[in-house]
């Protein structure tokens, strides 16, 4: 691993390019300066690995202590990132249905939520726990929350459009905490961070760690924020971490830990749920996830803000690339310096492709399947890869992915991603065993071109 950091880290012989390090560092110096931020520390993960850190600033300016590449910042709402992971994986369990309503697990819980609409901020539920937790700091306790969502307003019908909340990540918390018989604390450690292997992200600030400032808009001062613990709130945005930490979760957002959570399920956390900027369509968001057209690149993540602080964290789930930036500066936005960080890295040090390799061979049953066959006049192409069968247009676009299939029983398969995915392909066979026909979405698929119905 590369360090890059005014810290003093010292490198490794990872064969980081010279003139990438430097402009990494010169795009940070740049944004600190530029939006004058006390600190900004940030990190990029490349296939898994952290290449490269810096760290520049102040994390306390009375005592003049130096920010660095270890220093705690808060992550704000990438808190709810975590929390719906939990969500996922209490689903991958059977303990809960993204489609059940809130109160078939807690029983009172008003306004008829539905989990998935919670998680992807389109239950219309309001934005913040009713009352001034914002004026005063002091935010509703756990046990009041139930009171709190019955308080609070519907404000757009359920799947109007996307509408962020702070009091639906909150409500999810309690329900992990119910149906798990622990702490979202505990939860956090036992069920994800542990597992990971992640160090240094926690509910609370451990030292060394910031402190957060509001830069003056027309004097080079700052004011001191005052701490804020969000109590109930926690789930939505109470975390605190490094850009070490933050970047090995970034990791596990591209290629995740299967004994954390399935593939499958994190590919269904970054499929688009709503829109949120209608006019361009460039922002996303999924299960917890947010997600970011930059140029022919989707970025998958989440930003986050507290008084006094500002986070990014985006990855490239096709390049194997993302960047995570902190700053201890409220009210400031990173998604710019992080989406250049990608690009730059991608751009200079991109990921080999995997090398081909000989694999098993298809099983039998797939004899007389695999090659070209015609859906009307349109070719389509199976294969077997990687140990699946996929199906493929030789004409589209190099960005159209194929249909992937899971056997589910004799001649019979279902598409688990890709074109018509979660449809069915059936394989009809003569009385010799030959594959003559299939059948995928109940569309004739044949082995010569023919037009609908025709028997030729």
């Amino acid at each position: 691993m590369y360090v890059s950091s005014v810290s003093g880290a010292e490198p490794t012989n990872d064969p980081v390019p010279e003139g990438l390090r430097i402009e990494l560092g010169r795009l940070v110096r740049a944004e600190q300066a530029a939006r004058r931020l006390p600190s900004v520390t940030a990190a990029v993960v490349r296939d898994g690995e952290i290449i490269w850190r810096e760290a520049v600033g102040l994390a306390s300016i009375g005592g003049d202590r130096a920010a660095t590449v270890d220093t705690q910042y808060r992550l704000g709402s990438i808190t709810r990132t975590f929390t719906a992971v939990a969500g996922m994986q209490l689903r991958d369990a059977g303990e809960l249905d993204l489609d059940d309503q809130l109160d078939k697990h807690i029983t009172g819980a008003a306004h008829a939520l539905t989990i998935r609409r919670l998680l992807s901020h389109l239950s219309g539920i309001q934005r913040e726990v009713p009352g001034a937790a914002w004026e005063t700091h002091r935010f509703e306790p756990s046990e009041k929350l139930l009171d709190a969502l019955a308080a609070a307003d519907r404000v757009l019908p359920p799947g109007r459009r996307w509408h962020y909340s702070n009091l639906a990540f909150a409500v999810l918390g309690q329900l992990i905490e119910q149906l798990a018989g622990m702490r979202y604390e505990q939860y956090l450690h036992e069920r994800i961070l542990g597992p990971l292997g992640i160090q240094r992200i926690s509910l609370e600030p451990q030292e060394p760690a910031v402190e957060g400032y509001l830069v003056q808009p027309y004097a080079d001062g700052v004011w001191t924020e005052a701490p804020v613990h969000t109590a109930g709130c926690a789930p939505a945005g109470q975390l605190w971490g490094t850009v070490e930490g933050l970047c090995r979760w970034g990791a596990f957002l591209v290629e995740p830990n299967a004994s954390v959570l399935a593939g499958e399920s994190l590919d269904e956390m970054r499929t688009v749920q709503a829109i949120v900027d209608d006019d361009r369509w460039t922002v996303g968001y999924g299960l917890g996830l947010g997600l970011r057209r930059d140029a022919d690149r989707v970025l998958v993540g989440h930003s986050g803000g507290m008084p006094g602080f500002a986070a990014e964290l985006l990855v490239s789930p096709n390049d194997m690339v993302g960047a995570a930036v902190l700053t201890n500066s409220g009210g400031s936005s990173l998604v710019e310096v992080t989406e250049r960080l990608i690009a730059r890295t991608v751009e200079q040090l991109p990921v080999a492709p995997e090398a081909w390799h000989v694999a098993e061979p298809p099983p039998p049953d797939l004899k007389g399947v695999l090659g070209v066959w015609f859906i009307e006049g349109e070719a389509v192409v199976f294969r077997w890869r990687k140990g699946v069968l996929e199906a493929g247009f030789p004409d589209a676009p190099e960005w159209v992915k194929p249909s992937l299939f899971r056997k589910e029983d004799v001649d019979l398969y279902r598409a688990v991603s890709g074109p018509e995915h979660g449809e069915r392909l059936r394989f009809v066979r003569d009385e010799t065993g030959r594959v003559t026909k299939v059948y995928w979405a109940t569309y004739p698929v044949t082995r010569e071109p023919r037009v609908w119905g025709g028997d030729g």
